[in-house]
Order: structure tokens, then sequence, then C-alpha cells
């Protein structure tokens, strides 16, 4: 699946570095990606998300977007894959994607009048060589506390499902979560400076145009 734009900043990379490729079904993590006017494929990588026993978020969320990288890469003699993972770091205890609506409720229960640490790491992968660079952005959100209404009101959105901590920063959620340091964009799901700087880690002489 194409995406992104032709234009000023349309992402020039060496002829093995092409395409770049999305390893993320997400559609948040896609038009952040695509906000920057840069043309890119999606190739959704299918790994499992379960923390390892005693496993920090930070590291987790290392781990598997390297992991996403190397699943998306194999079979592929060229391009650069592009991978991220966002975990959300309770009190040092991690929360993924809520597996179903039990579990979105009892994790914004949870988060509710608590601030928390959200991670979400890349990992930039080049196939032609398995060159790989990865790095984490943190950023903090605070959770106002939720009345029984607007959290039945929330979980019948369905606006949780497939998000970390079981909510989006910039969907519903706004009314009762908020950015108290870092970037929005790393609570979403791809900081885009992050992303920025590894491209240009594997790829030094790439161009912008």
């Amino acid at each position: 699946m194409a995406a992104g734009a032709q234009g000023a900043g349309r992402l020039k990379l060496p002829p093995l570095g092409r395409p770049l490729i999305l390893a993320s079904a997400s559609p948040r993590r896609a038009d952040l990606l695509a906000s920057l006017g840069w043309s890119f494929e999606i190739a959704p990588a299918d790994v499992d998300e379960t923390p390892l026993p005693g496993e920090k978020p930070r590291d987790a969320s290392l781990r598997l977007a390297i992991a996403k990288a190397k699943a998306a890469a194999a079979g592929r003699a060229h391009g650069t894959i592009l991978a991220g993972d966002t975990v959300i770091d309770l009190n040092g205890r991690v929360l993924g994607k809520p597996a179903g609506e039990a579990d979105a409720r009892a994790m914004l229960t949870a988060l509710a009048g608590q601030r928390h640490r959200v991670f979400t790491a890349v990992a930039v992968l080049v196939a032609a060589d398995g060159k790989v660079r990865s790095g984490v952005s943190e950023s903090t959100v605070v959770f106002l506390r939720l009345p029984p209404a607007e959290l039945d009101r929330y979980i019948a959105s369905g606006e949780w499902q497939g998000k970390a901590g079981a909510y989006a920063l910039q969907g519903q959620a706004a009314r009762f979560a908020h950015l108290v340091s870092g970037r929005e964009d790393t609570v979403v799901g791809l900081p885009l400076d992050l992303v920025e700087r590894l491209l240009e880690e594997v790829h030094p002489s790439r161009e912008k145009t």
C-alpha cells in the first residue's frame, strides 16, 4: 500500500534503501509519517507483544520495535524498514494494547488520577545489509479522575481498541488525558524527530528535496 505525498518534503533514499516501508497497521503512525510529505509503503509486522517477565517498559518498547523491523524485513533484498512500538509505564507496570473491553476498563481505571510515562521506540533497518538503528522517546501524561459515566461512554466509543493503555491522546480521551512533558507524537505512536535522526544514521548521504 502506498501512502505519503510527493512534494517539497520528499525523501530521497539510495537505490538499495528504497522503498521506505512502515511496519505498522496503525493509521495514526501512517498519518504522522505522511505529514512529512514522504512516500512509503505499509507492511505490518506480526510479532508477539507480550512483555517478558520482569521486563521494564522502556526495554519492552525497544525490543518490540526492533523485532517488528526484523520481521518486516524478512525476505526483502532492499528497502528501509521503519517500525515503532508504544507502551505505557504506570509505576513500572507495562500497559500495552487491551485484550478486550474488560481489560481496557481495568487499564483506564488504573490510569485515572495518575501520571504515567509513555515510551515509543523506533527502529530503522536497511534490508540490504541488516544495518539497524533504534531509539526511544519518552513523554509524560496525566489522567484526570474518571467518573463512572465518563468511563462507560469512552468504553462504549470503542476508541480504546488497539491503543496502548486503552486510550488515544488525540481522540475523545483528550477530555481526560493531558500531555505534561515530551512530544505529542510520542504518545500518538511515532516521534518524527527520532525517525528523521535514525534515517540519517542508516543513510548518512540521503537527500531531502
